[in-house]
């Protein structure tokens, strides 16, 4: 009796353990944040998108594919012609997820959609877009071209069942040889500019001294007016002001202790 006691007890065991595992590999669940579809073996991806919580499916038939629907950004490097024919290094950062009631068509595409749709999608709009713009009009109009690439991706990743929530130009370079030219320029820039202002100040240089000889000249005009006016007195009172003026000198210079008289000061001056 007690053999047959243990027998039971372990058939009881071994059929518990069994329903046990049907039970749990018949239950899946579907955190927050994350869709997911039912593959049937024998209908295939059924329509239905199945919620947040525990569900039920039929064990060894069916299998659940749980996406991940937060939001995730990406980086797609994409080497492009401008519409002057120049190799353009552009960089896209795409922050994108799926929109939940689309999975079953997603899944179509693959567990790994982005990598099979963002980078050709991508590609190709930023071709699209970029060949309308010459190099100089990437520069100056990048967010013209980056609403543009933003607008024109948006509208062609929906029909992938994808919702891009910001497109951006991260990285924006050029060939070697338009970056030669660029610099090239820019030095001959710099060197006109240098020229037009040593040209200026020539001008300037120029225009100055004009200015000083017709004063110097209307000077002398003026001082020979005088002396025909005046005569001796003029003369005399330029004197006086070149003695007042060799006084001032004398008095502070530290190796004079007397002035001497006013008329031995006048006798280097010239009658």
């Amino acid at each position: 009796m007690a053999v047959k006691g243990f027998e039971f007890i372990g058939k009881f065991g071994l059929a518990l353990a069994v329903a046990g595992g049907m039970v749990n590999s018949a239950l899946y669940n579907v955190d927050a944040g994350h869709g997911a579809v039912i593959f049937d073996q024998f209908c295939g991806v059924q329509d239905i998108v199945v919620g947040v919580r525990t569900h039920f499916l039929i064990p060894w038939v069916q299998k659940p594919i749980i996406f991940d629907c937060h939001s995730r950004p990406r980086n797609v490097p994409v080497i492009t012609g401008s519409k002057d024919l120049q190799n353009i290094n552009i960089t896209l950062r795409i922050l994108f997820w799926p929109v939940a009631s689309q999975l079953p068509r997603i899944f179509n595409i693959g567990e790994d959609y982005d990598e099979g749709v963002l980078p050709s999608i991508t590609t190709e709009i930023l071709k699209s877009v970029v060949a309308h713009f010459d190099a100089g009009e990437l520069i100056t109009q990048r967010e013209l071209v980056s609403r543009q690439v933003s607008d024109d991706l948006t509208e062609r990743a929906a029909t992938f069942g994808l919702i891009l929530d910001d497109v951006s130009l991260t990285h924006l370079t050029f060939g070697k040889e338009f970056t030669e030219a660029v610099e090239a320029k820019q030095v001959a820039q710099q060197e006109a500019e240098r020229a037009r202002f040593v040209v200026e100040k020539a001008e300037q240089q120029k225009k100055a001294a004009i200015i000083s000889a017709e004063g110097n000249s209307k000077a002398a005009e003026l001082t020979a007016n005088s002396l025909a006016t005046a005569g001796d007195s003029l003369i005399e009172l330029c004197k006086l002001e070149a003695v007042e003026d060799i006084a001032y000198q004398l008095s502070r210079s530290q190796n004079i202790t007397y002035l001497p008289a006013g008329q031995s000061m006048l006798l280097q001056l010239p009658q």
